[in-house]
């Protein structure tokens, strides 16, 4: 029983423990004991050596959930001897900063420092993100803010330039099943699972420590009817979504992922990146989207039917739906991957851009322009034009840039490789060029 001044026995210690969420239970005491982040808690990781120099800078913590962002800021806060003060974004207002800054300028006055952890920093807006800077810069805190979103996006650039970025990294197989080892030495209890439903449970946590620590409580908890199958296991745990926010950066990530691996000819990973952001729940519309920018973009008139392909799969899948509609989905994606590349269009269309820029408002040539009034006419509008038809293969090969940019200085913004259809463009072009030469040069 505890006394008159908040002391327990340590039976009492011991219940009060048990009683503890198997995640807390299992919290590192010691940076060295923190799983899969080596590249930072290791002999030669960055934390290590912050350490060995004996100071600690104000930090940015970013990773997926749980990764131990929490944990490594408490074992810092021990390690430098400050004193550890933890608030969410999520929860917290300016009310709840500026009381923490009162109290750490009060420690500061007696000589002890403060650690102040921010967990999901990223929620704080712009002003408040601004209301750390004076107490990170004269020292009154240590910062270090946790965040799972990219701090380029969404921490404000004077506030990055006083922290250190530290990334953590998505726990892999062997740092999850580490955690599972600990867990039941921990509690005394094998994980009730055969081994490939252990594993399953692994690929259920996608890199999330936290979200397995809580399953394998959950499971040691049940009844004991000897080790689950995958199967069971399934009707014990409803199926995790991947970790993929729609609208923020995962969203472009995979999106990118997605685009690169069309363009780099890759179907199978092509495939793989749209498999795993419709099982995140993003919508088909943004992969047809996608697909429709890498038909033109990357594949060209190296291929014409590449865009055919995608505009018809795309009505196809919004007539059916899904799930039948990710067969024109698919047809769409192997298609895209697999046709011949070319962005000579994409490039012709940017040089173009850049010399309109450059160039400014230079006048037409007049027999290009229409001459529907008399006066127009006097002008010289429209006069001396030649009707391409009136030619035998309708190509009259007349100048149709601005005096400025005709004959020697003559644009050639398109360039057609030697890749699928373009092969052919490129031996029309060469055909009209001769001709162009020689049309002009006899007028």
């Amino acid at each position: 029983m505890s006394d008159l001044f908040g002391t327990s026995t340590p039976q009492e210690s011991a219940v009060k423990a048990e009683r503890q969420p198997l995640p807390e239970r299992l919290r590192p005491r010691a940076l060295e004991d923190v799983v899969g982040q080596d590249h930072l808690t290791g002999p030669h990781g960055a934390l290590t050596r912050m350490l060995a120099g004996g100071k600690l800078p104000s930090l940015i913590l970013w990773g997926p959930p749980g990764t131990g962002k929490t944990t490594i800021a408490r074992l810092l806060a021990d390690r430098v001897s400050l004193h550890f003060v933890q608030i969410s974004a999520v929860f917290s207002g300016v009310a709840d900063l500026k009381k923490a800054f009162e109290q750490a300028r009060q420690r500061a006055r007696l000589g002890e420092g403060t650690l102040l952890f921010v967990d999901e920093i990223h929620r704080f807006n712009r002003s408040q993100q601004d209301g750390f800077l004076p107490y990170v810069e004269d020292g009154t805190v240590t910062l270090v803010g946790a965040t799972t979103e990219n701090p380029s996006f969404e921490l404000n650039a004077a506030l990055l330039s006083r922290t250190q970025v530290l990334v953590l990294n998505r726990l892999d197989e062997a740092a999850l099943d580490a955690l599972l080892t600990r867990a039941e030495d921990v509690t005394g209890k094998p994980l009730p699972l055969t081994g490939e439903a252990r594993a399953a449970l692994v690929g259920m946590a996608d890199g999330d420590g936290r979200f397995l620590l809580n399953s394998a409580e959950m499971l040691m908890g049940l009844p004991a009817d000897g080790p689950m199958d995958r199967e069971a296991l399934s009707e014990v745990l409803s199926r995790r979504l991947p970790v993929y926010d729609k609208d923020r950066e995962g969203h472009y990530n995979l999106l990118s992922c997605f685009h690169k691996s069309l363009r780099g000819s890759d179907v199978n990973a092509a495939m793989y990146w749209a498999a795993r952001m419709i099982s995140g729940g993003e919508e088909p519309t943004t992969i047809f989207r996608r697909l429709a920018c890498a038909a033109s973009e990357d594949v060209g008139l190296a291929d014409p039917q590449a865009m055919v392909q995608v505009i018809t799969a795309w009505e196809a899948f919004e007539r059916v739906g899904w799930p039948e509609g990710r067969l024109f989905l698919a047809q769409a994606i192997a298609y895209v991957a697999t046709a011949p590349k070319s962005n000579a269009s994409y490039s012709a269309f940017n040089e173009a851009l850049a010399l309109a820029k450059q160039t400014g408002s230079l006048p037409p040539p007049k027999h290009i322009l229409n001459a529907p009034t008399k006066l127009m006419k006097e002008l010289g509008y429209h006069e001396g034009y030649k009707y391409d038809h009136d030619f035998p293969d309708a190509f009259s090969g007349q100048e149709f840039f601005p005096e400025e940019l005709s004959g020697p200085n003559r644009p050639e913004f398109y360039q057609p490789n030697e890749r699928g259809f373009e092969r052919d463009i490129r031996k029309r072009l060469d055909y009209w060029d001769s001709l162009r030469r020689k049309r002009q040069g006899s007028a």
